[in-house]
């Protein structure tokens, strides 16, 4: 994948417009938020250079191959899976894995390995490290190398910040703290159950899937297994499928795509509504305040919805092939 798009042209000038170099963590079979994620940086190849997916395990998910297989099917909806690596991840918590991260081997050493590697690369940009499960491979990968912290930026989906909780927050709440104090550029696209502030309120409805979604993208050279069983070859069938698997399991009529935003914000930042504070601390599960603290970082909350969903939408329809 090239690293710099030509983007338009005026008379005999060329205006070039580099990608946005990332790596996505994800825990992917979770649910559903995570694969459409990853299809909308994968639909938006324009706009990000995504270096390679690594996986992490939380508590939702059928363990780590479970995690791993599930992104590996989206990549492979992609026709991606000769050219984007993607590597196994941390099981446990960042507390009980970092008396290990010096040892020859230790859970969660390929994700950790290769996010160095690639931060160690990058010279006049920042790596863009996209969490959108717990921070453990994050953590782990500061406190292996912690000269990395100048070469990247963190943007998480995590938290109900300012309140406790939050499912990738409390799957390693010892992650937290270490991310924020190793001093990397860090955001917080907050989450907030059941508020209309932040990433819970972008939503799209059964009908919407049925009308933008299922059918929609581009066809796939490969055949894929669902989770669910039933095969494959177009994201869009894909997710229908997903949410169809959700409603029968009694969730409600509109499922939030969560993990998508952070990848919406960082293509298109007026998606949102960021604020610089001082870093807090998390201390048993509540943010606690340190209004002196010089280190700042961003949390990101009242999302444009519309523009969020329709540009999914959008990017699907334009990819999918004509009849």
């Amino acid at each position: 994948m090239v690293g710099v798009l030509a983007a338009c042209q005026s008379g005999p000038q060329t205006k070039t417009v580099k990608k946005m170099k990332i790596i996505i963590d994800t825990d992917a079979n979770n649910e559903l938020d995570d694969q459409h994620a990853l299809a909308y940086a994968f639909l938006n190849n324009d706009v990000f250079d995504v270096v390679g997916v690594t996986v992490n395990n939380t508590a939702n998910g059928y363990g780590l191959q479970g995690q791993y297989d599930e992104a590996k099917r989206i990549i492979q909806l992609f026709d991606l899976e000769e050219k984007l690596p993607l590597f196994f991840g941390a099981d446990s918590t960042y507390d009980v894995i970092v008396p290990h991260i010096n040892e020859a081997q230790f859970d969660g050493q390929a994700a950790v390995d290769f996010i160095i590697s690639e931060a160690m690369k990058v010279k006049d940009e920042k790596l863009v490290l996209a969490p959108i499960g717990k921070l453990t491979n994050i953590a782990l990968a500061l406190a292996k190398e912690p000269s990395i912290a100048n070469k990247i930026r963190i943007v998480w989906l995590g938290s109900n910040y300012p309140n406790p909780g939050e499912y990738n927050l409390v799957n390693d709440v010892s992650s937290v703290n270490p991310v924020i104090e190793s001093g990397a550029p860090f955001e917080m696209v907050t989450v907030r159950y059941g508020d209309s502030t932040a990433t819970d309120a972008v939503r799209v409805t059964p009908a919407e899937v049925e009308e933008f979604l299922a059918g929609k993208g581009p066809v796939s050279q490969n055949t894929i297994t669902g989770r669910h069983g039933g095969e494959f070859n177009s994201f869009g069938n894909y997710s229908k499928d997903l949410f169809d698997h959700a409603k029968m399991h009694g969730y409600p009529p509109s499922r939030a795509l969560f993990d998508m935003v952070v990848l919406a914000v960082l293509k298109n930042p007026a998606w949102g509504t960021k604020h610089e504070i001082p870093a807090p601390k998390l201390i048993n599960h509540a943010w606690v305040e340190q209004p002196g603290n010089s280190q700042k970082i961003i949390y990101w909350d009242q999302f444009d919805r519309d523009a969020i969903v329709n540009d999914l939408f959008s990017l699907m329809e334009k990819t999918t092939p004509k009849q």
